[in-house]
Parts: structure tokens; sequence; C-alpha cells
């Protein structure tokens, strides 16, 4: 499940236990206390506040109603996260790796750097390999279409030298790998058609 979509949950639920409590307070707050037997040392000064005072019907039922449309909002916070995450392209890709001195969009060549010739630069993506993974961003184009559709699965991304170590332990390698386009970047894209295609847009 998306992060974000997590968070609204865990708030959608701590707003419930919140909503419990301040009922559970309010029904307290106005049960008679009984009478105590022991002799008072000395009297109650008259200005003090009499806490045991029971809390106004409105004022408790106001706090109810603002927790409960606390709760609604954070789950359709919840609700449109996870259904923004379902419609970003997964699956699995055969990974290449590469390192250049100069990348299209600009920026140097770092560890975080991935190319693709399908998903626009600036496009995050998490990228798994055995259970360890590391988010890159689309910084440069890349595999050529030769390269993408000499493997058994297209190679739709090219992951950093030091990327590739740090998943596999070889920096210059060809693996199979899970991504996850995690937010579309908003600069150009090298093809928009091509070997690998469907799958780089999530199209089954």
């Amino acid at each position: 499940m998306h992060k974000r979509a997590r968070q609204a949950i865990t708030m959608a639920m701590a707003g419930t236990t919140l909503v419990a409590g301040a009922a559970t307070a309010a029904d307290a707050s106005v049960i008679p206390q009984a009478p105590s037997s022991a002799p008072l040392s000395r009297a109650v000064p008259a200005a003090q506040t009499d806490t045991t005072r029971p809390i106004p019907a409105d004022a408790a039922s106001l706090d109810l109603a603002s927790l409960g449309t606390a709760f609604n909002a954070a789950l359709r916070t919840a609700y449109a996260e996870m259904k923004k995450a379902a419609s970003l392209p997964s699956g699995v890709s055969t990974a290449t790796s590469f390192w250049d001195g100069e990348t299209a969009s600009g920026k140097p060549m770092r560890y975080r750097t991935v190319a693709s010739p399908y998903w626009p630069l600036g496009t995050k993506v998490r990228i798994t390999y055995k259970g360890k993974s590391a988010i890159g961003v689309v910084e440069d184009f890349g595999p050529a279409e030769w390269a993408v559709a000499q493997h058994d699965i297209p190679a739709i991304v090219d992951l950093s030298e030091k990327m590739m170590a740090d998943l596999t332990g070889v920096a210059s390698n060809t693996v199979h790998v899970r991504f996850q386009v995690l937010k579309w970047g908003k600069g150009g894209v090298y093809r928009r058609s091509g070997t690998g295609y469907d799958l780089a847009m999530g199209h089954r």
C-alpha cells in the first residue's frame, strides 16, 4: 500500500480512538460521585472551581461531530491515494546499468540516476531486486531500441552503476527487477512507442 495511504488510514484509526475516548469521558463526567466518609481537614475555598460539573451536552456533541468529520476526511484521502497508486505502472523488467558524464536532464550523474526511453524525465521509480529496493529518478534516456529488444523481458530501465552495485553487488550487470512508478515526471520523453512500451506504461 502506498505510504501516504497508510498514513491517512493511521490518522483515521487515531480519530476513531479519540471519538471513543471522548464519549467515555463525557459519560464519566456525569456519574455522581459517592460522598466520602472521611472528615475534611479544612474547608474548600468558595472560589475553587467545581471539577465535577458535567460537560455541556452541546459541547460534547460538537467535539464528537468534529472528530467524525476528520475521520471521514482521512478515509477519503486514504482511498484517493490507494486509487492513484494503483493507476501507476508496475511490473517486472530487465534492468541494465550505465554511467555517463552527462545526462539528458543536464544534471550530473549520481547514485539515483536512472534512464528510460519511455518514462518522462523527472519520473520517480522504485527498483527492487531480491527484496532490496532503491528509488531512482529518470534523468537520462536509454537503453536504445536494439538493447531493449535483445532481452527475454524488455530492458526498459537503465540503472546507474552505483545503484546496480548496491542492489546486486556488481556495477555492470543485467538482471530482472521489479519496478514501480511512484510519480510521473514533467520532462521530455525519448520515445512513445517500441519494444517494451506497453510494459513501461502498465498496459497489460
